[in-house]
């Protein structure tokens, strides 16, 4: 029987940035339609729900884009792989330019960007928000899927940086 180790007498919010920093997400660019125009984000919070009727959740918090994203009524939840490493670190950073020229981005007839290279492209209608601290959890129903799939490696976000998925550990049963 493994004995946990007492833990350090930090703060307990201290203690669960801790906690989740070594615990690996998938990386999500979110993207929604702005008042000046569209909007975007990089999120590791992105879960799935439910599939009758498919249903995701996610967070966002403090920010222009988040603010933006926590009062659309629908957004585009971008499953990203390894081979949008560089797009996901763009939307990671609020100072970066984007939906610029050089992104392959497109406005969807129904107003959300679309990102083209990413591997799956979810267009959600948000059923349900839950203000949390400085947080905004959203529930939203998956209305649309578009797949691009390339091959790319899985993109997990652990311990504050990206990392890819090489290697397969069988399931059990």
């Amino acid at each position: 029987m493994t004995q946990h180790k007492p833990l350090p007498s930090e703060p307990i919010g201290e203690l669960f940035r801790t906690a989740f920093r070594s615990h690996p997400a998938g990386v999500a660019i979110i993207t929604a339609a702005g008042p000046e125009g569209p909007v975007g984000l990089t999120a590791s919070s992105v879960a799935s729900v439910a599939v009758d009727p498919p249903t995701l959740a996610f967070s966002v918090t403090g920010g222009r884009s988040a603010s933006h994203i926590a009062a659309a009524q629908t957004v585009m939840v971008h499953l990203a792989g390894a081979d949008q490493v560089e797009l996901v670190r763009t939307f990671a950073n609020p100072a970066a330019p984007r939906f610029t020229g050089d992104m392959d981005w497109e406005l969807l007839p129904t107003g959300e960007p679309l990102l083209r290279d990413a591997g799956w492209a979810l267009r959600c209608e948000i059923v349900h928000r839950a203000p949390l601290g400085g947080s905004v959890l959203l529930a939203a129903t998956v209305v649309d899927i578009r797949s691009n799939l390339s091959g790319s490696a899985p993109l997990v976000y652990h311990d504050r940086e990206f990392h890819t998925v090489f290697e397969r550990v069988p399931a059990l049963g």
